[in-house]
């Protein structure tokens, strides 16, 4: 077909644009041929016309069809061209955030600038061993690719990593060698990975530095070799080192900076070992402050220096040498800093004593003299004499300059030899890989030598890779025999030539250095005279005589020849490095050692780099011609000669390569730069393979995949049986034009636009087919319609018709009765209302009346009471009107009185003057003048007495007379006191005055308090009110908060429960973990166990049979292999005896006995977590009694929750310990170490001998114990008399005296363990020694013993009911305390808030302290009683150990020797068979051998009982147990474990095998415990089997080793059907089509794709079920445990889910809706497989639910936010990551699907922005579920077993 018949209308082109480079457009009408214009429209809404070239005609290009948009691959693209390599990667860039794209045998790589999580290890074993189409591209994919050639061509391989600055070259490349190291891991212990991974962090530090470009821009290039072995494992690395860019060094443009190591050193300035290098701030030294920008965002120096220095000392670099590292880069800092003085013009000088050089030769240890003089001077030599010569300033500085760069250069040489070193491995190389990280096409506005030398480097590698493409197409055509026709590419050859042929541009730069006076403009004329107008590729500026334009491959770039020839001679004065050479510092003339003798260029680049200086100096007489030839050589030839040695290598080498694109120059996450884009494709040769791809036939298909896809365009006559054949008839109806088209062998070859077109008639042909079926499909619906629609009326139709007749004979019937019932109704109604007129006249006569005698009595009742009124009113007014006048008159009563007062008052004043008015005014005012007053009273009476006796006794007048004048003397007398009196009158007055204002003063304040008491008293009574108010409230707030607190108390309690659960959970998944942890530390041992007998054979095949060859396996192999290789405390134990070379019968124990006490120390942790969740439930279950209490004490509940969350803190903190204790000695055993760190007395190695030291002390501690109690028990039993019953009561009676001096509870169960342990291992004892029925006494004393034991254990019980009570008690006591906390709730609640809280706080504080304090007091008190039972115990032990010493004083030497010497086999009776084999010691290989080594499950084993293996193992145990011989059974039990182990590795890789002896070991371990005696394993036995079980040994720890054993063998079994069902998953559950035809197969380009057609030999969903079958078939056939074979079921379904999930999550082709359907089915058919099998309660369903939500996922709608809102609840089994990959991935194979919005996807990720979950994006395929083995009794009784002579064991005979 003609391209131009495809611009039809609707077609759509790609047109240029100078903002977007292509723009899309569509086409408004079809093409003719002759148009000049193309009538467009575009995206964005508008028309545009399009004129064509006149000259060219040449159409736009056209686009592909949507379903292309996005491929993997760019040459699967029909239209393969600029535009469309553009849009495709930026729709994989931008849209599904894919970085990685391939380009046939290129992967492009664009730097997101963001970290990606595609890195981790669980995508490197997903890559691992994958074909390189059948993954997504990926960086992984190429490095696997790389290294299966190399195992599989035996040649050496090249990765080629090429890009511009801040491509991502480095990161590429450190991604392939992380592969490489992670994949092939090490032929030795040495860990070469690890050191090949650490000299990334050094060659960064010293060869990178920030650009404007990229902060982490490599300055060098460098090519590393990965080597390997014969087993294709890492043995060692080599690095060759290109064009350091040294001028860095002394110069860094604005915003750039100098190398890393520099600014690490600054940052790490204050550490203590660096302070005397004197350093400092970065912006203090000249050569790190010149670009202005010297910190990077988010990157810390003092850290990547800290990485720095532990790669060094992982690479061997001594800290000596370090630090001399460091002391040269510090003295080039401060050697920048010196500065010099002009003194004229041709010459300088330096300060004296100037710093900084003082601190650079300190540093140095050079002279400072003579530093400082040939830093200013030069040495000239000429043929006659030498001189020195100063130089300028000018000159000066830049000497200064060149010596920096070239000791920057010497140290940089000499650290990649000592990281070249550190990398060499003494084993011979086989093959390797070579990184190549090299600078890209670079062009600047000025572009200089390194720029020169860069892009020839580019020039030789982009003509490498142009043959290679070239080969690789050829090569393709002719393996598919298709006519070859020479393809036109561009040859850069001319390019090479004009750079380096014979008076190339290096040729005559050269020259031009060898020249005297030679310049760099004397050089740029010869250029334009050499080459100017002769070569098309060279030109000459217009404007610029010093510069020169050459023509390269990717764009033209004009080099300015300024400072070439500088550049090309790198000059340094020999006098200044003689000076460094002469150094005391023993490092710096190291450096400089190569300059004293000759290195050609070959042996530079053999020791792994490439000299970059060289001190041009005439040479000595004593040195050769030669040597000095080689001295002069330049940095440009040297250069050359490196680069042919590299291009001679990559030419030996299967070169892959990597191109990193730069998205955009701002560093933007995701940000895609069209215009940057399309340069660097160009410059890279992306374009130019498309282009060679184009001009052949681009597009191929396997004739399978062209069937299947443009299976539609065939009619059913074109089908034929031929696949080719038809074809071929199709193509030639389809395709007119033959040479659009060839026939390969095995594909079709399609020219550009074919696959288009054939796209075009397919989705044209679909889209028919849909019209015509929907055409269909809606003629039959309306026609269904429509006779519904008719038969509907016609039934509704009938329906109202009969409707009608029934309701019009209703109608007649409704008025016949209508007329009846209104004769009656009205007949009715007229009664009723007369009725009702009556009854209201008669109600309404009587309200009236009522009202009327209402009225009147009312008016009466008004009347009396006015007149009432009128008296009251009238008695008032006349009571006012005589209190007011009465009121008045008394007024005018107190106006003239008080006139009249005044008056007085007038007068009184002035009669107040005279005294004795004085007197008369005061005679009231005092109480003593009142007494005198009285006195003077009496005595006037005593006087008129004395007159009337003076009347009456007149002779006695005289002594009258005299009484007269004494009364008289008184009265003077009085008189006088009186006048005193008046003076105290006076002072009495002023105290009344003052008294009268206290009074006046105390009234006041009375009136005052009064006021102030009404108020209160108001107030008080308000506030009672509102007291009262605030009651109801506070009495309703009560009952909330009561309300509240009940509703609280249930949610606590639910909450509490829903903890437990989730604890209890928790707890369980931490039992998982140890489990886990536990089972990979056996499958660790099992492993080194493993990898030291195959060391041992292979050193006894290195010894013997050597072989020459190695066949290499497949990358899978040697990643699991990777695995092994790691050091623990274990494999230590394991290589000191391989070291020494003892026997390995020597060995075993060894290792056993280790083993055994590590078993020992994780079963007592698992028992003590046991305990912890025992105590636990009990704790759970005392929660649930106490709901029935809630009600009655719900104060209380918060404290007992505390405690209970007390006592959980205590569990978990010493369940803590136990785990710490735990990780501690898996550390120890784990930890990867070298040889020297786990030997013995390395930490490692302590800690473990602490550990196990610790437990066995313990254990001792234990039997201790146990033994006291023992032999405490025996030596009373021992004093037992056979004739003394009183000696036997009373030594019963000091047992239980002694039995009752046990508090502990678990003392005495101990001891009676104990007890039961003696009787039972001693009773075989009895029978054979009892000679005088003397032992059988004693045994009757033992069970009086066991009676008073149990009578002692009843008296327990007992003791148990009284603490009940006591518990009860406790309750009632509690019941009190919930009341007083009732009561101080309610005083609480009186308080203010804050009050309240705090004094709740207080309570509760002061109530769990004195809880604390009762619980220290008694857990003080049972440890002193612990502490003193230990020490009775230990008395009573000493007591015993005498009484046995004097009891084997008595015991005879006869007795002592006759015992042992009696026969043992006495002839009996014949008896039943007792379940036992017996055979001999020495049979006991040959039963093995026959049993084991020698029983296959294929031939014998197949008609055997299921288990018989196990159960003749136990029973010949059982008779060795009979025999009570311990090395008998020590022996048997440790040759069964030995050979199935040897079994396992012979056959390890047969599942039947591995299965046998799973279900056998089970069963072994199964009748160990079954018959072990212990309680708990009898309860299912039969009265028969209990007396079958083991007298005398306790085999727990053999059970133990057996568990551990059958772990091993469970992991080998899933190893196994791993390595059976991983070939078949992908396949059978992504790739083929189980429902043929949903989906169709899209063009893959020229990596192909494993094809999803079922063709012979691939894989389909009925091989997996096949081999589900077989294994199910094959357990079950063994008689696996059904809870085993569920295990195993669940893990075999998590393997085909985990793998299928995470191939989907890489596979960009798998993500589409009809995959999802395939998915879906497959998963269903699986689903179908469990119910068949009635396994859908294994939980192996739910290991699939992550690929059943994926797999819906990709069926869904994804459109609106409803979408997203229903996928987020519905993918709750897929993380964050997951889901959004998927729909990143998301791919439409047809034009009707819809691919994924970028809107709708952030929309997902906003809402599970909050999801908590595992970052990682794939599933661990690898991982394995801890397996537990329930216990299976088994009812088959053991004297029914019968042996069959198949097996070869009539040696064993019954008993």
């Amino acid at each position: 077909m003609a391209a131009s018949e495809l611009y039809t209308k609707f077609a759509r082109v790609w047109i240029p644009d100078p903002e977007e480079v292509w723009k899309s457009a569509e086409l408004l009408k079809d093409y003719k041929p002759g148009d000049k214009v193309l009538l467009l429209h575009l995206e964005e809404g508008k028309d545009l016309e399009y004129h064509l070239d006149p000259k060219t005609k040449e159409l736009p290009h056209l686009r592909n069809p949507d379903i292309l948009v996005g491929e993997n691959d760019l040459t699967a693209l029909s239209y393969l061209h600029e535009p469309a390599v553009l849009h495709n990667l930026r729709v994989r860039f931008i849209d599904s955030k894919l970085i990685y794209t391939y380009c046939g045998i290129v992967l492009v790589a664009i730097n997101p600038y963001e970290q990606l999580p595609i890195y981790g290890e669980d995508i490197i074993n997903a890559y691992s061993g994958q074909n390189m189409g059948d993954m997504d591209p990926h960086i992984f994919a190429v490095a696997e690719e790389a290294y299966k050639q190399m195992a599989r061509d035996e040649r050496n391989q090249s990765i080629i990593v090429s890009g511009e600055s801040g491509a991502g070259k480095t990161v590429s490349a450190k991604y392939a060698m992380r592969y490489f190291a992670t994949v092939s891991g090490s032929a030795s212990e040495a860990n070469v990975e690890e050191k090949v991974l650490a000299s990334n962090p050094i060659m960064e530090s010293i060869g990178n530095a920030k650009t404007t470009r990229n902060d982490n821009s490599s300055r060098f290039g460098k090519y590393i070799e990965i080597g390997f072995d014969k087993r294709y494992r890492i043995i060692g690395a080599n690095m060759r080192t290109y064009l350091l860019e040294k001028s860095r060094v002394v110069f860094q443009a604005e915003e750039e900076r100098n190398y890393h190591i520099f600014y690490q050193l600054c940052a790490s300035a204050k550490l203590p070992e660096f302070k005397m290098l004197r350093l400092g701030n970065a912006d203090n030294f000249n050569y790190t402050k010149q670009g202005g920008s010297p910190v990077i965002e988010g990157v810390d120096d003092a850290k990547e220096m800290a990485h720095t220095r532990q790669a060094c000392t992982l690479l061997g670099i001594s800290e000596s040498h370090q630090m001399g590292i460091f002391r040269i880069l510090a003295g080039i800092l401060h050697l920048g800093n010196v500065g010099f003085t002009s003194r004229d013009a041709d010459s300088c000088t330096i300060s004296p004593k100037h710093e900084p050089l003082c601190i650079f030769c300190d540093l140095m240890g050079v002279d400072y003299e003579e530093m400082c003089h040939w830093l200013c001077h030069r040495k000239l030599a000429t043929a006659t004499e030498t001189y020195i010569k100063p130089i300028s300033k000018l000159q000066a500085t830049n000497a200064r300059d060149a010596l920096a760069k070239h000791i920057y250069a010497k140290l940089f040489n000499w650290i990649v030899d000592n990281v070249n070193q550190a990398l060499h491995s003494a084993v011979k190389q086989h093959s390797f890989i070579g990184v190549l990280d090299i600078y890209g096409f670079e062009t600047f506005e000025i572009n200089s030598f390194e720029q020169f030398c860069i892009n020839y480097a580019n020039e030789k590698l982009q003509q490498q890779f142009n043959m290679h493409v070239f080969k690789l197409e050829q090569e393709e055509y002719m393996k598919e025999q298709i006519p070859w026709t020479l393809i036109d590419f561009y040859d850069n050859q001319p390019c090479i030539n004009l750079i380096e042929s014979k008076l190339g541009i290096l040729d005559l730069l050269d020259e031009e250095c060898k020249m005297p006076k030679g310049t760099d403009d004397t050089w740029a004329q010869k250029l334009y005279n050499t080459h100017l107008n002769k070569c098309a590729l060279f030109e000459k500026p217009r404007l610029s005589n010093k510069a020169f334009i050459i023509q390269h491959f990717a764009d033209k770039v004009e080099y300015q020849c300024e400072g070439f020839l500088e550049k090309n001679k790198d000059t340094v004065f020999e006098e200044q490095i003689k000076v460094l050479k002469s150094s005391k510092f023993k490092m710096l003339p190291e450096l400089f050692q190569d300059d004293e003798k000759a290195i050609s260029p070959t042996s530079a680049t053999s020791s792994g780099r490439t000299l970059l200086t060289r001190t041009p100096a005439k040479p000595t007489k004593g040195r050769p011609g030669q040597m000095a030839k080689e001295h002069k050589k330049t940095v440009g030839h040297q250069f050359r000669n490196s680069l042919h040695l590299l291009m001679e290598t990559l030419n030996a080498t299967t070169p892959h390569y990597v191109r990193c694109i730069k998205p955009n120059d701002f560093k933007f996450p995701f940000t895609f730069d069209e215009k940057r884009a399309v340069q660097q494709l160009r410059a890279c040769g992306v374009l130019e393979t498309i282009r060679i791809s184009a001009a052949g036939f681009p597009s191929r298909w396997t004739y399978q995949e062209f069937f299947s896809r443009y299976r539609v365009l065939m009619k059913q006559k074109d089908v034929l049986s031929d696949r080719k054949q038809t074809c071929k008839n199709v193509l030639e109806k389809l395709i007119l034009d033959k040479d659009k088209y060839q026939f390969g062998k095995t594909k079709i070859f399609f020219r550009a636009g074919q696959v288009a077109y054939l796209e075009k008639l397919r989705a044209d042909k679909l889209r028919a087919a849909c019209i015509r079926i929907q055409k269909t499909i809606r003629g039959w619906l309306l026609r269904k319609k429509y006779l519904r629609m008719r038969k509907a009326a016609i039934t509704v139709q009938r329906y109202v018709r009969g409707y009608q007749a029934r309701c019009y004979a209703k109608f007649l019937r409704r008025t016949k009765a209508a007329t009846i019932i209104q004769k009656y109704w009205r007949m009715y109604v007229v009664r009723r209302r007369y009725k009702i007129r009556r009854a209201a006249t008669i109600v309404l006569q009587s309200y009236l009346r009522g009202f009327l005698a209402r009225n009147r009595y009312r008016k009466i009742l008004c009347e009396h009471k006015a007149v009432i009124i009128q008296k009251r009113v009238r008695g008032w007014l006349a009571r006012t009107h005589y209190k007011r006048s009465m009121h008045a008159i008394i007024y005018l009563q107190c106006c003239f009185r008080r006139m009249m007062a005044k008056r007085e008052l007038k007068k009184l004043k002035i009669e107040a003057r005279s005294v004795e008015r004085y007197k008369k005014l005061h005679i009231g005012m005092e109480n003593k003048i009142m007494q005198l007053q009285r006195k003077v009273d009496e005595q006037n009476k005593d006087y008129k007495c004395l007159v009337e006796k003076l009347t009456n006794l007149e002779g006695i007048y005289n002594s009258e007379t005299e009484k007269l004048r004494s009364d008289l003397e008184r009265l003077q007398l009085s008189e006088e006191e009186a006048k005193v009196a008046t003076g105290r009158v006076l002072s009495l007055q002023e105290e009344i005055a003052k008294l009268r204002k206290d009074l006046e003063q105390t009234r006041s304040e009375k009136k005052c308090i009064e006021e102030h008491a009404d108020r209160y008293k108001q107030e008080t009574e308000q506030l009672v009110s509102n007291l009262k108010e605030e009651n109801t409230l506070l009495k309703q707030e009560k009952e909330a908060l009561n309300h509240r607190i009940v509703q609280q108390a249930k949610e606590m309690t639910e909450t509490m429960e829903k903890k437990l659960v989730e604890e209890t959970k928790q707890l369980e998944l931490d039992l998982n973990d140890e489990r886990l942890r536990y089972q990979n530390l056996l499958n660790e041992f099992s492993r080194l166990e493993e990898r030291y007998d195959d060391l041992k054979e292979e050193m006894t095949l290195m010894v013997h049979v050597p072989k020459p060859g190695h066949k290499r396996t497949d990358s899978t192999h040697s990643s699991n292999e990777s695995e092994y290789i790691f050091s623990s405390e274990i494999a230590e134990m394991e290589d000191i005896p391989s070291r020494t070379e003892e026997p390995s019968e020597k060995k075993v124990p060894l290792d056993m006995s280790l083993f055994l006490k590590l078993q020992k120390r994780v079963t007592e942790l698992e028992q003590e977590k046991q305990v912890m969740q025992d105590e636990l439930d009990r704790k759970e279950e005392q929660v649930l009694r106490s709901k029935a209490k809630e009600e009655e004490r719900p104060q209380i509940r918060g404290a007992e929750l505390e405690y209970e969350s007390l006592k959980r803190q205590e569990l978990e903190s010493e369940n803590k310990k136990l785990k710490n204790e735990l990780n501690e000695l898996r550390k120890a055993l784990s930890e990867k170490s070298a040889p020297e760190v786990t030997a013995p007395g390395a930490p490692a190695y302590r800690v473990l001998m602490e550990q196990l030291t610790s437990v066995s002390e313990e254990l001792d501690v234990r039997k201790e114990e146990v033994l006291i109690l023992r032999s405490q028990l025996v030596s009373q039993k021992e004093a037992i008399q056979p004739k003394d019953d009183k000696n036997t009561m009373t030594d019963s009676t000091i047992l239980l005296e002694d039995v009752q001096k046990m508090k502990d509870k678990g003392e005495i169960a101990q001891a009676y363990i104990g007890l039961k342990e003696t009787n039972r291992s001693s009773a075989l004892d009895y029978h054979e020694l009892n000679e005088d029925g003397e032992l059988w006494l004693v045994y009757e004393g033992l069970k009086q013993a066991n009676r008073l034991l149990e009578s002692q254990l009843q008296s327990q019980k007992r003791s148990h009911e009284n603490e009940a009570e006591a518990l009860r008690g406790e309750i009632q006591s509690l019941k009190e305390e919930n009341n007083r906390q009732q009561q101080l709730l309610a005083q609480n609640l009186q308080l203010p808030p804050e009050a309240r809280i705090e004094a709740s706080l207080q309570h509760e504080i002061t109530r769990l302290t004195n809880e604390n304090l009762d619980l220290m007091e008694q857990l003080e008190k049972q440890d002193k009683t612990v502490r003193k039972l230990k020490k009775q115990l230990k008395v009573f032990a000493k007591k015993i150990g005498e009484l046995e010493v004097g009891q084997m004083e008595n015991i005879s030497p006869g007795q002592i020797i006759d015992e042992p010497i009696r026969p043992v086999n006495i002839p009996r009776k014949e008896k039943d068979f007792q379940g036992m084999l017996e055979y001999k010691k020495e049979d006991e290989q040959k039963l093995v051998k026959n049993l084991i080594l020698g029983n296959k499950p294929r031939g014998v084993a197949v008609n055997l009982i299921p288990g018989l293996p196990a159960y003749i193992l136990f029973m010949c145990v059982r008779h060795a147990d009979y025999l009570n011989d311990d090395q008998k059974v020590r022996s048997l039990l440790t040759s069964t474990i030995n050979s199935i182990k040897k079994v396992l590795k012979k056959r390890g890789d047969d599942f039947e095998t591995v299965s046998f002896w799973l279900s056998n070991t089970c069963r072994f371990l199964h009748c160990l415990k079954q018959y072990s005696g212990e309680e708990g394993f009898m309860k299912h036995n039969t009265s028969r089997q209990n007396e079958h079980c083991l007298t005398n040994f306790d085999l727990a720890e053999y059970r133990q080793v057996l568990s551990d054993l059958a772990i091993q063998i469970y992991q080998q079994l899933v190893r196994v059907l791993e390595n059976i069902l991983q070939p078949m998953i992908v396949s059978g559950m992504l790739e083929h089509e189980t429902i043929q035809g949903v989906s169709g197969v899209k063009p893959t380009g020229l990596r192909k794709r494993t094809s999803s057609i079922a063709d012979e030999g691939t894989y389909t969903l009925d091989s997996i079920l096949r081999q589900l079958n077989s294994f199910h078939s094959v357990m079950c056939q063994h008689g696996m445990d059904p809870e085993l074979i569920k295990q195993v079921v669940k893990q075999m379904f998590y393997i085909i889910g985990a793998i299928t999930l995470n191939n989907l999550l890489l596979r960009k082709d798998m993500c589409s809706w009809s995959k999802g359907m395939q998915i879906r089915y497959n998963v269903s058919q699986l689903e179908e497989w469990l119910r068949d099998k009635n396994l859908m309660n294994s939980g192996a369903k739910e290991t699939l639910e992550p690929l059943i939500q994926a797999a819906q996922l990709l069926q869904v709608k994804k459109k609106t936010d409803d979408d997203a809102e229903a996928i987020c609840s519905m993918c709750n089994a897929l993380t964050t990551a997951q889901i959004v990959k998927v729909l990143n991935l998301y791919t439409p194979v047809n034009e009707f699907e819809e691919r994924v919005s970028v809107s709708f996807i952030r929309t997902i990720q906003m809402r599970l922005r909050d999801r908590k979950d595992s970052p990682q994006l794939l599933m661990d395929a690898k991982h394995i579920f801890p397996v537990t083995f329930p216990f299976n009794p088994s009812s088959l009784a053991l004297e029914t077993i019968q042996i069959p002579a198949s097996l070869g064991l009539g040696f064993i005979s019954r008993v």
